[in-house]
């Protein structure tokens, strides 16, 4: 189990608005994946709204593995954002990591 940031989630909500909280974690996204990535965006998302910052981060890889096709997202019955989420993680990564 991971440590929990509570201030996690804010900081990756404000920017960009993550709208992860509209996953219903029915698992469609991962099904028609082409990468075949199984933790994007289900457990992913759930992760950034529980807190769980250092899971996130250590995903990082997973999280530039994807290609931003969005057949998730047009599967998506939730119509959640995926790609802008995903988007939004790697900048919160990008500035809170690497200092880009």
């Amino acid at each position: 189990m991971g440590l929990v940031n509570p201030d996690f989630t804010d900081r990756v909500n404000r920017p960009e608005g993550f709208n992860a909280a509209a996953c219903m974690n029915c698992g469609v996204c991962s099904a028609v994946c082409p990468m075949g990535i199984d933790l994007l965006p289900r457990k992913l998302f759930r992760y950034v709204l529980l807190g769980f910052e250092d899971k996130v981060l250590a995903n990082s890889e997973t999280i530039y593995s994807c290609l931003l096709c969005r057949m998730c997202e047009a599967n998506c019955p939730a119509e959640v954002n995926i790609a802008e989420n995903v988007r939004t993680l790697r900048n919160y990564i990008n500035k809170n990591v690497f200092n880009i």
